[in-house]
């Protein structure tokens, strides 16, 4: 009696990762992700701002409630964030379908990353998948209005991701230059 043994290939071995980039930061995380080469993580961007997503280098795009923002933003209100996030919930689900562990990048403090960003954590989450969030604070000399609602964005998160990593923008004054732009 023969035994048949199928080694599977190197690429199934492999975890699947997705890096989901939420509203404008998270877009632009993805962007700076790609223009370095990262490879073996899948790419996925999601965004109210019809404009901004056409600008990504992605090739997997959400546009996040075009019914609710017929592509025009959130206009810095967490709620118009979370509503579009809602609206395409099948459509998020279905490019994060397959993966073993993704990471939700977004600014907090925004629109729609601070909107969208927890209600699309909860459902990646209740589906399984190892949740990750990276996101961003905004600079002090943004206001005190726009840390609240990163502060509340970011509690909101908190409760949906295994682990948070929070990077606080004004700490970017210590690593630059005085010719950065």
């Amino acid at each position: 009696m023969a035994i048949n043994l199928k080694l599977p290939e190197t690429k199934e071995l492999r975890p699947r990762i997705t890096v989901l980039g939420v509203g404008g930061a998270g877009g632009n995380a993805v962007n700076n992700m790609i223009e370095a080469g990262l490879d073996g993580v899948d790419f996925v961007v999601a965004n109210t701002d019809a404009q901004a997503l056409a600008q990504s280098k992605a090739d997997r795009r959400i546009q996040l409630g075009a019914g609710t923002t017929e592509g025009l933003g959130a206009g810095a209100q967490p709620e118009v964030g979370r509503a579009g996030a809602e609206e395409s919930m099948a459509e998020i689900m279905e490019h994060l379908a397959g993966a073993h562990m993704v990471f939700i990048a977004a600014g907090m403090g925004g629109g729609t990353g601070t909107g969208a960003a927890p209600v699309i954590a909860r459902a990646v989450r209740e589906a399984g998948i190892l949740t990750v969030g990276v996101v961003t604070k905004p600079f002090a000399l943004e206001g005190d209005r726009r840390m609240r609602v990163a502060e509340k964005g970011i509690a909101e998160l908190q409760q949906f991701v295994h682990t948070l990593i929070i990077i606080p923008n004004q700490n970017l004054f210590r690593v630059a230059s005085d010719r950065t732009t």
